[in-house]
């Protein structure tokens, strides 16, 4: 779309640029803030050694314990 005043869109450019508009926002909302970061070495074995304790079967700390704490 061209450059125009707001008085000279029509309709269906207001409904274009509302469009636009509301996609950005979602987008910019959405983003992960943590996107392009790398994981700590320490990170990545603490989420490996986790995921392995789920596969195997074992539980975590009850949500009751974990309230307590905080």
């Amino acid at each position: 779309m061209r450059t125009k005043k707001l008085i000279e869109l029509t309709n269906e450019d207001i409904k274009e640029l509302v469009d636009e508009l509301v996609e950005e926002k979602i987008l910019h909302i959405l983003k992960d803030p943590d996107e392009g970061l790398e994981l700590r070495e320490d990170i990545k074995v603490r989420l490996k050694k986790s995921l392995k304790s789920q596969a195997d079967g074992e539980k975590g700390i009850p949500l009751e314990n974990i309230k307590s704490t905080v």
